[in-house]
């Protein structure tokens, strides 16, 4: 028996089985061990959740008062506050990163994404529309129907959020399709859901393959829109296979975030902002600043700080309230992220800090030590692609047009850091970078009101503040002929 047991699909308020029995093993990549076995979701499966949310959609939700969902919604962020230890654990164990992470920045957040988008619930409104004599125009917000959710492993239950809540703020159903190696907070959520008394098929919680479940919601003709994370090459899928329905999409993709570091900055904030912004998670974070551009003028003394500051971090038990580094997700993700690593020493980057695998003493589990590259050239592999794990690469630039051109030379878009202490610089730069959230002076922070989205192959649409509202819902204009 494992930890955790056996876990079924959540379709129409109901726990059940997949049609065809399968299941698939949760592994916790700090110990390698199974700790649940999930049902596995069938195209048949998700036909059924769709018929679910489609009739919740049309029924009880539907014509459910607006503050009332709101409400509804609030009471599920008082349920998941009141549940903070347990969730943070199912978070760390299925994901490997540190219980602080968990248990003090993002559960807390996910329930922060509820209660924000509770308060919009009752406050979409439509307009009145001047136009010639004789007539009335308004219009009308409503929401889209069906709305798939699809999410990956490095922020299970945050990301979810980030779609599940202005989802059914907005008065859409949803189904919820977790990544295949972290599916238990998802389940814990769909679990809470009916417990502060959502009505059934609102939410429903579709554990599988991505292949299989993801690419059965993709196409399913019954589902109004896909709100997916993940990497740029599945995003790139979706769009092609949700066009045979015209289904809405929005896309929150990868990125090769550059962090630039000039050298009018406080340097030891700088440091600090470096390390935290490639290893905070693991690395595991779309928006990693994982591209470090260091002002030539002060590049020697800069990188000796940062690889000093990555030795000093030392991986450890996930569960263990001190790490500040835990697992790699999986072993998959372990292996193809010492690939970039010998590929960037193969193409000549110099290896200043890291680079191997590491154990913290029990012989298992998937941890790797902080990386950080020197002398990288933009046309490397490990300047240009997406890594997805703890590695730094470091490129030195000339001047302020330089670190501009060599920070937009990427296919993709999501964020950038600057870090100056000339105000007008900041500005400058800021509008001059092709990224959707650009930090000056600080690195990785986020906030619920703050929309956040890519610009480029990193895709398209945003998530969290009041722009969110804008992608699940619809405008509708009505003409009242009054002569």
């Amino acid at each position: 028996m494992t930890q955790l047991g056996r876990k079924q699909l959540l379709i129409n308020g109901e726990w059940r089985d997949a049609a065809d029995g399968r299941t698939m093993p949760v592994i916790n990549p700090a110990t390698e061990e199974t700790i649940a076995e999930v049902a596995s979701a069938s195209a048949a499966d998700v036909d059924a959740a769709v018929v679910a949310a489609r009739a919740a959609f049309i029924g009880p939700w539907g014509q459910m008062p607006a503050r009332e969902r709101g409400r509804l919604l609030w009471k599920l962020a008082e349920r998941l506050t009141e549940r903070i230890d347990e969730v943070a654990r199912l978070e760390t164990l299925h994901n490997g990163k540190p219980i602080v992470e968990s248990r003090h920045i993002e559960i807390p957040m996910a329930a922060e994404v509820l209660q924000y988008y509770a308060g919009w619930a009752d406050k979409l409104h439509g307009d009145t529309v001047p136009v010639k004599a004789g007539s009335l125009v308004y219009t009308r917000r409503e929401p889209l129907g069906v709305v798939a959710a699809i999410v990956p492993w490095n922020f299970p239950l945050l990301l979810a959020m980030w779609k599940v809540a202005p989802a059914l703020a907005t008065g859409n159903t949803v189904i919820l399709k977790p990544a295949s190696q972290t599916p238990l907070t998802a389940l814990a959520l769909g679990e809470m859901a009916g417990e502060v008394g959502f009505p059934p098929g609102v939410l429903n919680v579709v554990t599988g393959r991505g292949g299989t479940a993801g690419q059965a919601l993709v196409e399913h003709p019954g589902v109004n829109k896909i709100a997916f994370t993940g990497d740029t090459a599945t995003g790139k899928g979706i769009m092609r296979s949700a066009a045979e329905t015209l289904k809405q999409v929005t896309l929150e993709l990868g990125g090769k975030s550059p962090n630039i570091v000039f050298a009018d900055a406080d340097l030891d904030a700088a440091v600090r902002g470096a390390t935290l912004g490639i290893f905070y998670g693991k690395g595991e974070v779309c928006a990693a600043g994982s591209r470090l551009l260091v002002d030539a003028a002060v590049k020697d003394e800069f990188l000796d700080k940062v690889a000093a500051r990555a030795k000093k971090m030392v991986a450890g038990d996930p569960l263990d309230p001190k790490t500040r580094l835990g697992a790699i997700s999986s072993k998959a993700q372990l292996e193809r992220v010492l690939g970039y690593v010998e590929t960037g020493k193969r193409e000549g980057a110099t290896l200043i800090a890291g680079g191997s695998r590491t154990d913290i003493g029990t012989g298992k589990g998937f941890f790797m030590q902080p990386t950080v590259f020197a002398g990288v050239t933009p046309d490397m592999t490990i300047a240009r692609e997406e890594i997805f794990g703890p590695v730094l690469a470091a490129i030195e630039f000339a001047d302020v047009e330089e670190a501009i051109a060599r920070a937009n030379d990427s296919m993709y878009g999501l964020a950038a850091g600057i870090w100056t202490r000339d105000v007008r610089k900041a500005h400058y730069v800021a509008a001059k970078l092709q990224a959707g959230t650009v930090w000056v002076n600080t690195y990785n922070v986020y906030d619920v009101a703050a929309s956040f989205g890519g610009y480029k192959q990193s895709g398209f649409g945003r998530e969290l503040g009041r722009h969110a509202l804008d992608y699940y819902t619809q405008v509708k204009t009505v003409w009242v002929d009054l002569g």
